[in-house]
């Protein structure tokens, strides 16, 4: 990644008056621009697209993160999470809105470090991770649904012996097919229901949560914070917010916006509108009623908790329905975070001047997609302690790219006084935040020294 090209110009520039006005060249155009961040999206499709790159399964891991926090810390997190995420999400909105009216519209995150802050860190940083932390969610969003598929297998036949890393392969299948969708804007159908099955798990989350905390089979409820040591639980506390932090994360922003139809301004403010909507709802209902059911019992992935030794504490049918959605809608958001990825193998490898459909461009696309998809798949099949090694690369990726880098962004761009109350809350996010990072990486890395000695290349766990 740090030879990417640093920049591209976008498909169709605004005026200050909000009019539409082509490039007189279209062929300063890249494949990758062209063909995978085509701007031809309404607001509504950009809900779709940020509801799928943020309500995802990795928020069935909020009641766990809530068992080292408590009550209080945990909803105050939560709730500091959605606000400060909204905030910088409209704030790096903003920004894009206003380079796009001054004629030249930004169709990248790295296009923006390289103009905002400079080429170096375009190429050498952002670019870099923000390409790790979209393919690691590649690859973690295909063990877990490899690890669904296993749920669902041994609740049909106790006695299998099928391996986890044979899970993981059937749902590289999968991705296969999905990886060949040619560009961002054509996931707009795919991920509205993507939409409705983050809706349709979370209530099943929810649902089968408050079924077991009101029934004679669930474990008796202790909310005291988790942990053995002192160590322990303030490792404990920082790992949680990182969990809760990286949640909220998205790292696509600009991606997502390059998607819409100029003129641009306004639609992504409503976007988020849609997708925090769903946030709202999915995010606290999951996490305040798998904590209150099992209390700091609560495992890493709170379907885990409907199973007591395989043997489910809900309706099998239950169980496996709930399995179902969240697999389907893993593989939407793989499909999503798998698009940086695509977008530089289309601008390595296509020619903007063939035809998006033409054979010079269909066998590039159909070779390197299919190889990304393998590799991906083969990580996630060989380490499937992958989710320690994501929480690493997440603490120094989803908090630079979608806490510090979008109000640094924004203070570089508008300039606000330094007397002003914007100018501070941004520099106190940044401050803030960049520290919780350092700290989540530290906490991260412990636990990876923790649980070492159980790691084995293709073990099934």
């Amino acid at each position: 990644m740090g030879t990417l090209p640093p920049r591209s110009i976008a498909a169709a520039h605004e005026g200050e008056d909000g009019n539409v006005s082509h490039p007189s060249n279209q062929k300063e155009l890249d494949a990758g621009a062209r063909f995978v961040l085509k701007s031809k999206g309404s607001w509504v499709h950009s809900g779709y697209h940020l509801t799928t790159s943020i309500v995802a399964p990795p928020l069935l891991s909020l009641p766990f993160a809530f068992a080292s926090l408590g009550w209080t810390a945990g909803l105050f997190c939560l709730v500091i999470g959605g606000l400060v995420t909204f905030y910088s999400y409209n704030l790096i909105s903003l920004v894009l809105e206003h380079h796009a009216q001054m004629g030249h519209r930004h169709l990248r995150f790295r296009d923006m470090a390289h103009d905002i802050l400079g080429p170096r860190w375009g190429r050498y940083y952002v670019g870099p991770i923000q390409f790790m932390v979209c393919y690691g969610a590649v690859v973690g969003s295909t063990l877990l649904g490899g690890q669904c598929m296993k749920t669902i297998y041994l609740l049909s036949s106790p006695n299998g012996n099928m391996k986890l890393y044979e899970f993981v392969i059937i749902f590289g299948g999968l991705m296969l097919i999905l990886a060949q969708i040619p560009s961002f804007h054509s996931l707009r159908h795919l991920n509205l229901i993507s939409l409705l099955l983050c809706l349709a798990y979370s209530t099943c989350a929810t649902a089968g949560s408050i079924y077991i905390g009101r029934s004679s089979k669930g474990p008796n409820k202790d909310y005291s914070l988790s942990g053995d040591s002192t160590e322990a639980r303030v490792f404990g506390i920082f790992n949680s917010i990182a969990i809760i932090a990286t949640t909220f994360g998205n790292g696509i922003i600009p991606e997502i916006q390059a998607t819409l139809a100029p003129p641009v301004k306004g639609k992504m403010f409503k976007g988020l509108c849609v997708c925090y909507t769903v946030v709202t709802v999915t995010f606290f209902s999951v996490a305040i009623s798998g904590y209150w059911a099992f209390g700091n019992q609560a495992e890493g992935l709170i379907l885990s908790n409907f199973l007591d030794n395989g043997n489910p504490l809900v309706p099998k049918w239950f169980v496996l329905m709930t399995n179902i959605f969240t697999i389907l809608q893993l593989s939407a958001v793989a499909v999503v975070y798998l698009q940086p990825t695509n977008e530089v193998l289309e601008q390595t490898f296509a020619d903007p001047n063939s035809g998006e459909f033409s054979a010079r461009n269909v066998i590039p696309r159909l070779i390197s997609r299919s190889l990304s998809v393998v590799i991906a798949t083969t990580i996630a099949a060989m380490l499937p302690f992958f989710g320690d090694i994501n929480a690493v690369i997440g603490s120094f990726g989803f908090m630079p790219l979608d806490f510090v880098l979008p109000v640094v962004f924004f203070n570089l761009t508008f300039k606000p006084s330094k007397r002003s109350p914007i100018f501070w809350l941004n520099i106190t996010i940044a401050v803030v935040f960049s520290t919780l990072g350092v700290i989540a990486a530290v906490a991260a890395v412990r636990q990876i020294a923790l649980d070492a000695k159980t790691y084995r290349l293709f073990a099934n766990i």
